[in-house]
């Protein structure tokens, strides 16, 4: 009786995908008729969480662009390497004497420690309340100093000296999903460029403000008015100088539309920011501000400062789609291993990694941690093998945003309910990519990865249109 049960339920489980799969079939192979998407290339995999078995493939051993879903091989890569309680530290001391009337006979000293969440937007409880240079100027004065006869150095040695990823684009670097990883990254390295827009459109607006300030900045706005409701202005300018030019248009008829650009020089804004802090706590600098590094063996620590944890920043990395954060992680893995940050390390430690763990790495093209970058190639099937491997990670799973949240706002909750779908999304022009978990009304957990490249036609619609495959292939 036993044997006839198990009998009828696998052949009845048997029957459900292949009734599911087809349905799923026919779904696709109508959307890839479609004027939108038929000379696009598009690869799909979905596998078996628990057997391994792949359920679906379409060219799944195809590379194509990832876009953001590229941060599902950054984050699963920095938790693994680093440790989901790995947190980033600088530090603040001095090199020189106190002496008995308060006063430093030497130079203060940040060592920066490429904590991409100082002073980020996306963790406030822990930067600003109370604000964290408040802290730190309080814990120098607090350590007896009170005059510094000397400089203010920032050590950021850390890092290596590529500002931004070689294969970015001209039209994304000057904007503040552009700004790149720095050893004193500080604010979500952006600033803010705010507007005054006429009532007319195809006039020209007035800059009204920046936040915060960047000394020696020159902008030249090119921006007009219009009578779309979107932000439509872009930044132009290299990481290498503080020349900017603004394109585009903002929506007619606005006292105050802002945008945000990127800093490429970070440790200006926080050593100036560091001083003016330090002066509202009575302590001052008669010296300059200097940038290098320093002989760590005379340094004497007065306080370290500490990021929230990896797996709480892989949170906001995922589901935020937050490039800097990326990169940062990326930088990271080469810290730990050879003592600075470089990409290019970091991203063949990550090869490494994963081909130990039995993922070929000849279905991986890795030029940045973001996936800001057009020459990313990823497979499907890389994907789904990294999901295999980390489907036991608390942390990671707990980084991907469910239908309605996150970067996944546009899926709807209601179709996906108790977070059946959990994945990271990935766009750019003419790129759409999903990468993440899907739970069967089975029973059973799939892991999937389904890329479109190189289609025309509206993201929302295809968006639609991909929610649509995965509750098929989840009913």
């Amino acid at each position: 009786m036993r044997e006839r049960f198990f009998t009828l339920l696998i052949f009845v489980l048997t029957c459900y995908f292949g009734f599911a799969q087809q349905k799923f079939e026919n779904a696709l192979e109508n959307l890839l008729q479609e004027a939108e998407y038929k000379n696009a290339s598009v690869g799909i995999h979905i596998q078996d969480l628990k057997s391994g078995e792949t359920l679906f493939k379409l060219d799944s051993e195809k590379l194509l662009i990832p876009a953001s879903t590229m941060k599902v091989v950054t984050s699963a890569s920095a938790l693994e390497l680093l440790g989901a309680d790995y947190r980033f530290e600088t530090k603040l001391g001095y090199i020189g004497e106190t002496e008995k009337n308060n006063t430093l006979k030497g130079d203060l000293i940040l060592i920066g420690g490429a904590d991409p969440t100082l002073g980020s937007e996306h963790f406030k409880n822990h930067n600003f309340h109370p604000h964290f240079l408040q802290v730190w100027a309080q814990k120098i004065k607090s350590a007896g100093i009170h005059q510094i006869n000397g400089d203010l150095i920032l050590d950021g040695s850390i890092y290596d000296s590529e500002k931004v990823p070689v294969t970015w684009i001209w039209e994304d670097i000057g904007n503040y999903y552009g700004a790149g990883a720095n050893a004193f990254t500080i604010y979500d390295n952006l600033f803010r460029i705010t507007f005054n827009s006429p009532r007319k459109a195809g006039k020209a607006t007035k800059i009204t403000s920046l936040y915060p300030k960047i000394k020696g900045l020159e902008i030249t706005n090119k921006v007009v008015s219009a009578d779309n409701n979107s932000d439509l202005a872009y930044v132009f300018g290299s990481p290498f100088d503080k020349k900017r030019v603004i394109r585009g248009s903002i929506p007619r008829n606005k006292n105050a539309f802002t945008i945000k650009a990127a800093i490429h020089e970070p440790e200006e804004i926080l050593a100036n920011e560091l001083i003016k802090y330090l002066a509202k706590e009575g302590v001052f600098i008669s010296g300059k501000i200097r940038f290098e590094k320093i002989n760590k063996k005379a340094f004497q620590t007065v306080y370290i400062h500490e990021s929230p944890t990896l797996a709480e920043i892989v949170k906001v990395l995922n589901y935020e789609s937050i490039n800097l954060f990326a990169e940062h992680l990326v930088k990271q893995i080469a810290v730990e291993k050879y003592g600075i940050g470089s990409r290019i390390k970091g991203i063949d430690l990550i090869y490494e990694f994963w081909q130990s763990k039995g993922i070929s790495s000849e279905y991986l093209f890795m030029e940045d941690g973001s996936g800001l970058s057009h020459f990313n190639l990823v497979s499907p099937e890389f994907f789904t093998g990294l999901l295999q491997k980390m489907k036991n990670n608390t942390s990671f799973l707990n980084s991907l945003p469910g239908a309605g949240e996150g970067t996944l706002h546009q899926f709807s909750k209601q179709n996906f309910p108790n977070n059946s779908l959990k994945a990271k999304s990935g766009s750019m022009t003419r790129v759409r990519c999903y990468a993440g978990y899907l739970d069967l009304n089975s029973g059973e957990k799939v892991a999937f990865s389904i890329m479109f490249n190189n289609f025309s036609g509206s993201h929302l619609k295809l968006t639609k249109e991909i929610e649509k495959l995965l509750l098929d292939f989840q009913n």
